[in-house]
């Protein structure tokens, strides 16, 4: 029995929108990406990612090192809601690396990172 506060109407509306928020949640990997009902815009958001990367020149290719592990990477997703009616919404996939996986000493020496110093 639901407490007193809250009326069955509250309930019921709640019930109702439920499916509606667990379909719209942002896919977490790739997988999920492609099988999700919005998979073509999700897949068309990957493209456009890569194209971008390549186009940057973010990364070069070498052959692995001996001894030497690749470090991962995984897809990030973001839909952002148009406003209803005037703007479609918008699909974002990000490619991020896994730096997590490395080790200091051995995949890398030291970190920097730029900021700005004011002075």
């Amino acid at each position: 029995r639901p407490p007193n506060r809250l009326g069955y109407a509250d309930l019921i509306c709640y019930a109702l929108n439920a499916p509606e928020e667990v379909q719209d949640s942002e896919p977490k990997n790739f997988r999920e990406a492609l099988e999700n009902i919005d998979g073509k815009e999700w897949l068309k958001a990957m493209n456009k990612e890569m194209l971008s990367l390549e186009k940057n020149q973010t990364w070069e290719l070498v052959p692995l090192p001996r001894n030497k592990r690749v470090v991962g990477s995984m897809w990030v997703f973001k839909k952002i809601e148009g406003i209803p009616g005037v703007e479609a919404p918008r699909y974002k996939a990000r490619l991020v690396a896994n730096g997590f996986t490395q080790v200091e000493e051995i995949d890398y020496n030291e970190i920097f990172s730029p900021v700005v110093k004011h002075c």
